[in-house]
């Protein structure tokens, strides 16, 4: 039953991964480069300070920078713990693939597809009451996510799994911090 999901896995990777074209690579390389969304990253900054004030504010950076810091270390350690190769230098499959990228780290899980569901849920949940249109932030973790599919370096299981994990941490962190806030903030 499992080896009849990771092959399926490959064959839904294969088919996702041939959709692209050339004249798409560039978008979909700049989509993967996290720097590239840096206005993002700003723009939420923003909305935190505006929201919330200097020292709250400062608070919930700090915090979301440890937040994203305990994110990639736990998928170090899943990547570590589970060894699976990435697809590119998966000799049965990386023939058929579009590859523009080759990382060589381990696939299992997405870094990508955790690190930004983990913010994206613990901002959604932090202004959700502030913003209207804050529901908008997931938009990052679907195209950052998709991206590492249309390099061919992550399988889908890597990226649901990954963006899976990350809904849980941006939950839990998101309930962490609260604990942290009402201790530090309320007199």
């Amino acid at each position: 039953m499992f080896d009849i999901l990771l092959q399926k896995d490959k064959e839904l990777l294969i088919y996702l991964n041939n959709l692209g074209s050339e004249q798409w690579d560039s978008f979909w390389l700049m989509i993967t480069n996290q720097l590239n969304w840096t206005p993002l990253f700003l723009l939420i900054l923003f909305l935190i300070f505006k929201s919330f004030g200097w020292k709250k504010g400062l608070f919930l950076f700090v915090f979301i920078l440890l937040m994203i810091t305990f994110s990639d270390q736990f998928t170090n350690l899943i990547r570590v713990t589970f060894e699976r190769l990435r697809p590119n230098n998966d000799t049965s499959i990386n023939h058929l693939l579009r590859t523009l990228i080759t990382p060589q780290s381990y696939s299992f899980t997405s870094g990508h597809a955790t690190s930004s569901m983990t913010f994206s849920v613990f901002v959604y949940w932090l202004l959700k009451d502030r913003y209207r249109y804050i529901q908008l932030i997931f938009i990052f973790p679907m195209f950052f996510a998709y991206s590492r599919l249309y390099l061919g370096v992550h399988f889908v299981t890597d990226i649901l799994t990954g963006a899976t994990i990350g809904f849980l941490l941006g939950t839990f962190f998101y309930k962490l911090q609260g604990v942290f806030v009402r201790k530090l903030f309320t007199s």
